[in-house]
């Protein structure tokens, strides 16, 4: 029987390099066992871990990937913690009263509301029980507002918070185990969501942004001459959930994939694993926590459920996220949900064999629009990213498709802004770009439009209707600029609207778009306990999803800026909570 070790062991603070490991803690033997628990997964799998251990049962993650972490590790590391300490230790005024009817209004019907409700009733013990077990130490990120603050509840002072720079070296030994992050740069720099708001306007506001670079490098720097790795965004927070997990001494198997569920007719009582072309069976006396992601990189699902016009492996999430426990979960009657969503994210078109570039502030800039194949504007460039994702799928199912996007600004903004995380205020766009077709350089408007290849005339009456828009600082057609977050990524010094400016002088430039994604967002349908159901809505005992293995617990909407992490913390917490009380 496999046991955890004590929740007591110390973890130290030295470098080790290594290679990768096979299992935490090194060494472990992978053959037949029993425990209460078994997590499948390690991102926000490791929140159901903690409380599991920490409640007394015995617990075992396995990890497909060679990597701990999940998309976690990839993300931006927010969290969204309505109504909890971390907002009210920070000066932020908010009840769950008013979470409850922000996302009442947002979700309106797309998920069961008792999801949102425990959600929100759970949500401190789990972050009290983060606090406890892990090494995070987690701030509210003050205006960065929920994604729909207008409806009724929502708030622009906004719910997101993040986990402060972390030293990535207590986790020792096992560092090189830890995913790597989307945006790794070749200087320590540890940047939360907040620092970026403003080192991307660093050339607009210096007195913000040029003392953020500074504290930042140096205690990156400063960190390395002491023996310390610090990190930030989803880095910090999946490091800080693997550290909490070595030092409750919970063991986990990594390059082990989930090929079977077993059952005893009603109650699922394990599992079947692959380690290296060896099978193992796992007893779990409590259950199994479904925690593995979503099916972002499964392009036949992909197809399947989304839309046939999807590229291929352009998400972001973790490239071991192919859909398998969504498919073993079917295999034993579960029901599935929402598997038409996801949390898209447009991007910057990838060059040959490298990944999308994330764009986040870039949409909301002024001096800048996006237009489609026929040189029209077609969306709120500033919204927020899952939503700009839907119009564009909404556009195909109306006959009107989204064939090809760019985004359009001039000089003066590439002067101003950083882009795709990688070119700083003024540096060129890279000739690669322009070779690979996915940029275009232009000194006047039609010849931007013939090097994109849209129709020149239309490209035209474009540019002249966005441009007397802007000089008055209204968006007729689309509303960019009225939203409380649409502002939160635009550029305070411009006025009366800081999502608009009219691009007037050239150069002009074009850079060509496509629709990635965080991960997709549906999955075996759960109830408020985390308990998968089958289609006639009867629980499947002893099996649960939490995660990007759940239909989204807010249905068809992004709350704000960490929804889908924090709502596979909870539920992981609800899980294990849920398992422990079991018999």
């Amino acid at each position: 029987m496999l046991e955890s070790k004590s929740p007591h062991t110390v973890l130290s603070s030295a470098i080790v390099t290594v290679t990768s490991h096979d299992t935490v803690p090194a060494g472990l033997a992978i053959t037949d066992a029993e425990v209460d628990l078994l997590v499948v997964g390690s991102g926000t799998g490791l929140a159901a871990a903690l409380t599991a251990r920490e409640l007394g049962l015995s617990v075992l993650v396995i990890e497909k990937s060679s990597h701990v972490g999940g998309s976690t590790a990839r993300s931006g590391g927010a969290l969204w913690l309505p109504s909890t300490a971390v907002i009210s230790e920070c000066g932020g005024v908010d009840s769950a009263t008013r979470a409850q009817t922000y996302l009442d209004g947002v979700v309106a019907g797309s998920a069961p509301p008792e999801r949102s409700t425990a959600y929100l009733k759970a949500l401190p013990a789990t972050v009290e029980m983060l606090r406890r077990t892990t090494p995070m130490k987690l701030f509210w990120a003050k205006e960065y507002s929920d994604y729909h603050p207008e409806v009724p509840g929502g708030s622009a002072a906004g719910r997101t918070c993040e986990c402060r720079p972390l030293d990535t070296a207590i986790l020792g030994p096992y560092l090189p185990d830890l995913r790597p992050g989307i945006m790794e740069t070749s200087f320590p720099m540890p940047t939360t969501g907040a620092d970026y708001r403003w080192m991307n306007l660093m050339s607009r506001v210096p007195r913000k942004g040029l003392p953020t670079i500074i504290k930042r490098l140096a205690q990156g720097v400063g960190g390395l001459a002491l023996g310390r790795r610090y990190a930030a965004g989803g880095q910090a927070l999946a490091a800080g959930l693997f550290a909490g997990a070595i030092r409750a001494g919970i063991p986990i198997w990594l390059r082990t994939a989930l090929t079977e569920l077993v059952t005893d007719g009603t109650n699922v009582t394990g599992a079947i694993v692959e380690h290296a072309g060896k099978t193992v069976t796992i007893t779990a006396r409590r259950g199994v926590v479904l925690a593995a992601g979503g099916f972002d990189h499964s392009m036949d699902m992909r197809w399947k459920f989304q839309s046939e016009s999807l590229a291929s492996n352009l998400s972001l999430g973790a490239e071991s996220n192919t859909g398998d426990a969504i498919r073993i979960g079917q295999e034993i009657g579960a029901d599935i949900a929402l598997m038409d969503q996801a949390w898209w994210f447009p991007a910057v078109a990838p060059l040959p064999g490298a990944a999308p570039a994330v764009m986040l502030a870039e949409r909301s800039l002024p001096g800048s629009f996006i237009v489609d194949q026929k040189g029209q504007r077609f969306a709120n460039e500033s919204s927020d990213y899952m939503s700009f994702g839907q119009r564009v799928l909404q556009l195909e199912a109306q006959g009107t498709p989204v064939d090809t996007m760019w985004i359009v600004f001039d000089q003066h903004y590439r002067n101003s802004y950083v882009f795709a995380a990688e070119l700083f205020p003024r540096m060129a766009i890279p000739q690669s770009w322009y070779d690979a077709g996915i940029a275009v350089r232009a000194d006047d408007f039609g010849q931007l439009a013939a090097g994109m290849g849209v129709p020149v005339d239309e490209f035209r009456a474009t540019v002249s209707r966005f441009n007397e828009n802007a000089f008055a600082g209204e968006d007729p057609d689309f509303a960019r600029g009225r939203s409380a977050y649409d502002r939160y990524y635009g550029d305070p010094t411009v006025t009366p609207n800081p999502n608009l400016r009219p691009l007037v002088k050239g150069p002009f430039y074009a850079v060509k778009m496509v629709l990635s994604d965080l991960g997709t967002c549906g999955g075996l349908r759960a109830d408020d306990r985390a308990r998968v159901l089958r289609e006639d809505g009867s629980v499947i005992n002893g099996l649960y999803a939490i995660g990007n293995t759940a239909a989204n617990a807010f249905g068809n909407t992004y709350p704000g800026a960490g929804a889908t992490i924090a709502q596979g913390l909870v539920y992981g917490y609800i899980a294990a909570l849920d398992a422990a009380n079991s018999t």
